[in-house]
């Protein structure tokens, strides 16, 4: 199976493997990008199979015989890099070559992530000859992003778009890019499990009458389906009977993590089930299968802080037909359920926020093992959602209003679906290059702030001796300090620099003076503007440091500025409005991705720390809006008067 790549210029074409994982199956990303693919390139009509018919479906030949000989090509529209005032425009194809068995085995790598499934039997989880498929809502919504993504005509598609039921929000689980692993950190299990268990209890109502694929769908997309089980203490001895509540069985969390996230098939839903055991927020309940029944036992290993934390050294998650799972109490609280009591069933609690503010640690947790420290203290804990916190600033007073501004202003820079919204609104506004400045002398803070913890850290070097390799490296991380310190200077604090910041004449003295100081010493030359190569090194970490007190100055300016003049304006926009009822179930943002965890910190000296992120389909939300609209305006139907 091997993808080659062939731009327009220069011709020469490569040839790669697709990379797998040490399980066998291809890398996420290779496997959604092919499977949009082979979609895009099928002609999906009517096949008859068992006197039925399926729309919108394919075969297995059809399937193999495409996969055989698949060709994608992708155009890209940019500056040129010899001429940029002119704009190219680069074609991309990639041509993937397989054999029949390849292209079946890939084609079962598509059911196990839910991307289709046999149209005579969803249940069956084998991709075998002469079968039907068709795409699920799961595979329509990467279908409907990858389209989007890559400008392709999909007019031949609208029927399935118009016609199947669509995953609206998909919640991706970020991986490691060497083995393609979820990164299992504290604040991603807790963002997976708000999104697993929905806002409220889901006990979905049985209709009765025919179903409807569309309700069926939407009411499963809320949570996992909830019911009540009882159980006997003592069955021989004729115990009480103990009502369990919020039950659900061990395959339907498997199917709707499967159906739902980003996850590629149920051995890896239940390593996640598995997590939400190590973390206490579900547990077994029954298992009551017979003696000679095969049972599949997942386990997933981390160390286990001290204290009163719910965090657990180890967790196994049963995928048997029989086991039976329930909430804790736990599970309830970082579920952030409205009304805690055992015996609620209501579905009418209010919204609350499913963002993972990150706790106080991010213990990783990997099957085999976990070498990552976790704080004593650590606990998961419920902290206030984005949208009560920005609820509490407008219920504040006039008397209030500048200190409003400015939690409004500190909500919206911590969480990444805001920012996005207040970037296109400054950017509207034609001050885009303040949130810039602030974000990027943040970035260099932090960067910082690792040199020197490390640095503190380290060993004394005696004189004479080699530099080891952490210090070369640690070196060169100075050296690209300096550089980002000047690059901010020269993007937006000197003179017709392209996006000057409109700052107080005094500040800009201030910074502009000390550069002069320290080149001056350099070179004995005054500063222009540019540092010349090799004078990076000479730049002790004491001037560094009296440049971030400086940018820190100019940051408080320009965050005073956006607090007292844009922060106002912007929370009065019907898309903030929108947003901040449910952070993540809105109207889409920026590229449709909302982040339910903090977001990556940035390239550094640390490792990747994982996350959790939503995408939204819009076909699929207006498709929902309006049919919500043509229910409430049915007469005698529910919100009608």
């Amino acid at each position: 199976m091997a993808p080659s790549d062939h731009p327009e210029a220069p011709p020469p074409s490569s040839s790669h493997m697709m990379k797998t994982t040490k399980r066998g199956r291809p890398f996420l990303k290779d496997t959604l990008d092919l499977f949009a693919t082979l979609v895009v390139s099928l002609q999906l009509s009517t096949h008859k199979q068992y006197f039925r018919s399926y729309a919108n479906s394919f075969s297995t030949d059809e399937a193999a015989l495409n996969l055989g000989s698949l060709k994608f090509s992708q155009s890209n529209r940019g500056p040129d890099p010899k001429d940029k005032t002119r704009i190219v425009t680069t074609t991309t194809t990639t041509t993937f070559s397989m054999t029949r068995d390849m292209a079946k085995a890939m084609c079962q790598h598509f059911m196990d992530a839910r991307l289709i499934e046999n149209a005579a039997d969803p249940g069956l989880n084998l991709f075998k000859d002469r079968g039907i498929y068709v795409c699920t809502p799961k595979g329509l919504h990467v279908l409907e992003r990858f389209i989007s993504k890559n400008g392709i005509n999909s007019d031949h598609l609208q029927p399935i778009f118009s016609t199947q039921p669509i995953c609206i929000k998909l919640l991706h689980l970020e991986r490691r890019s060497a083995d393609d692993e979820i990164i299992v950190t504290q604040s991603v299990i807790t963002a997976l499990f708000r999104r697993f268990v929905g806002r409220q209890q889901n006990y979905i109502i049985q209709h009765n009458g025919s179903s409807d694929a569309f309700q069926e769908y939407h009411e499963r997309s809320k949570g996992v389906p909830l019911m009540d089980h009882q159980e006997r203490s003592q069955p021989l001895l004729k115990g009480n009977v103990i009502q369990h509540k919020c039950c659900f069985m061990a395959v339907t969390a498997l199917e709707w993590l499967c159906d739902f996230t980003s996850v590629v098939g149920r051995e890896e839903a239940a390593e996640m089930a598995a997590q939400f055991v190590r973390f206490g927020l579900i547990t077994l309940v029954s298992d009551k299968r017979k003696n000679n029944d095969s049972a599949i036992i997942f386990t997933v290993r981390g160390a286990a802080p001290g204290g009163n934390s719910p965090v657990s050294q180890h967790g196994e998650f049963r995928c048997t037909q029989k086991a039976i799972y329930k909430i804790t109490e736990e599970g309830r609280r970082v579920a952030q359920w409205d009304d805690p009591r055992l015996g609620d069933q209501s579905p009418h609690s209010s919204s609350t926020n499913l963002h993972g503010s990150r706790s106080s640690h991010d213990g990783t947790a990997e099957t085999k093992a976990d070498s990552a420290s976790i704080s004593p203290d650590a606990k998961i804990h419920r902290r206030i959602s984005m949208a009560e916190k920005l609820n509490a600033s407008y219920e504040a007073g006039e008397k209030r209003a500048k200190e409003s501004n400015t939690e409004r202003l500190l909500t919206i820079l911590e969480d990444a679906s805001y920012r996005s919204l207040f970037r296109d609104f400054l950017k509207a506004n034609f001050c885009e290059e303040n949130l810039a400045f602030w974000m990027d002398v943040e970035d260099f803070r932090r960067k910082f702030a690792t040199t020197s913890s490390a640095q503190a850290a380290a060993p004394i070097q005696r004189h004479g001796a080699r530099t080891t390799t952490g210090q070369a490296a640690m070196e060169r991380h100075h050296e690209s300090l300096i550089h980002t310190a000047f690059h901010i200077y020269n993007k937006y604090l000197a003179p017709s620099s392209p996006n000057e910041l409109n700052i107080d004449h005094g500040l800009r003295l201030d910074l502009a003076g000390y550069l002069n100081e320290i080149m001056t010493n350099l070179n004995g030359k005054s500063f222009d503007g540019q540092l010349e190569p090799g004078q990076a090194v000479s730049v002790n970490a004491t001037q560094v440091h009296m440049l971030i007190s400086l940018y820190t100055r100019i940051q408080t300016h320009v965050f005073r500025l956006m607090a007292t003049d844009s922060v106002p304006k912007f929370v009065k926009t019907p898309r903030f409005v929108e947003a901040r009822q449910w952070i993540g179930e809105g109207d889409a943002t920026e590229n449709d991705v909302f982040f339910l965890t903090k977001p990556p910190a940035p390239p550094g000296l640390g490792e990747e720390t994982g996350g959790a992120y939503m995408t939204v389909s819009p076909k699929g939300s207006e498709r929902e809006q309006r049919e919500h609209r043509q229910h409430r305006d049915i007469p005698g139907s529910p919100g009608t008067s």
